[in-house]
């Protein structure tokens, strides 16, 4: 991903208000991990570990925490760790320099495994910078080494949002719900946590396939209220999101989890989305970039060129 605060639009001067860009967390898939109470164990986080869900909390603190940021349906269990956002270790991404772009490949092989799952799994994530444009372009893609009947991987798309009420966006923008023109969502929806089942929920087997796949916030400077850019993130694919949260947790932060492919996979086989993240001056303009990168599912990079590929 991109590191927290870095990512700046030169034309306004704006930058990423999250804990950065993209950022990958666990390979997952459907169901409950309670029989594995006694067998997992991922001291510091270093390993596959438990999800963290509210039924598995006796302290009321603890218990009501994990049901705002988790939820109460629609379980979840790790397949491989760690959490690649907060325990991967250190990489040497390969960079790519050509005419009119620079790229980047980050590969990492997951460390730890459920019981009864292989660890290796591969995750791969290519970045391309084009010359001129306020955006980048990002695939990530899963090399599995085991079998699950609806494996995902998660990440934050674009990004999460920190915030004290509102002060640092003025609203969010999420095309796939409230009809043809989307949802705008003013910022006071956020000033109080509530949980990811309970609003702004996206699902592939409770909605229909959307048109589009964008999630925006729009940029607020704190000192004087003046609203900036849009930050957006465009899945070019919108069948790939398997799952889509956009939900207020406790501390001050809008958690933008999206989750991609949550379907059958087999060890050997491979899956994975393609993504454009930038900044935008409105949402008309986010529409026309999605237009024209529509429906590609894989970056593909050398020293020749970039290019999309279905």
């Amino acid at each position: 991903g991109i590191e927290k605060g870095s990512f700046v639009d030169r034309t306004t001067g704006f930058r990423e208000i999250g804990d950065g860009l993209m950022v990958v967390d666990w390979l997952m898939e459907a169901g409950s991990d309670a029989a594995w109470a006694d067998l997992v164990l991922a001291v510091d986080g270093n390993g596959a570990g438990r999800y963290a869900w509210y039924e598995n909390e006796s302290d009321p603190g603890q218990r009501e925490y994990y049901r705002l940021a988790h939820g109460t349906s629609h379980r979840k269990r790790v397949v491989e760790g760690p959490q690649l956002c907060h325990r991967m270790k250190p990489v040497e991404p390969e960079v790519i320099r050509g005419k009119d772009f620079v790229a980047v490949r980050t590969s990492y092989r997951f460390e730890y495994a459920a019981p009864g799952r292989t660890p290796g799994s591969t995750w791969t994530q290519l970045i391309v910078f084009p010359k001129g444009e306020r955006f980048f372009l990002l695939s990530d893609r899963i090399d599995s080494v085991n079998d699950s009947d609806e494996m995902f991987l998660r990440n934050d798309t674009p990004g999460c949002v920190r915030h004290e009420q509102g002060d640092t966006f003025s609203e969010i923008y999420l095309s796939y719900l409230g009809g043809p023109n989307g949802l705008r969502i003013p910022n006071t929806e956020f000033f109080t946590p509530f949980p990811p089942d309970l609003k702004f929920g996206y699902r592939r087997d409770t909605h229909r396939t959307p048109e589009s796949f964008i999630r925006a916030y729009r940029c607020r400077d704190p000192q004087s209220g003046a609203d900036g850019p849009w930050l957006a993130g465009l899945t070019l694919d919108p069948d790939v999101v398997y799952e889509a949260w956009c939900s207020q947790r406790p501390g001050g932060i809008i958690v933008m989890i999206e989750e991609i492919h949550g379907r059958p996979v087999r060890a050997g086989e491979s899956f994975g989305a393609a993504h454009v993240v930038g900044w935008f001056d409105d949402i008309p303009s986010m529409h026309a970039t999605y237009e024209r990168f529509r429906g590609h599912g894989r970056l593909v990079v050398d020293e020749s060129g970039w290019r999309l590929e279905k």
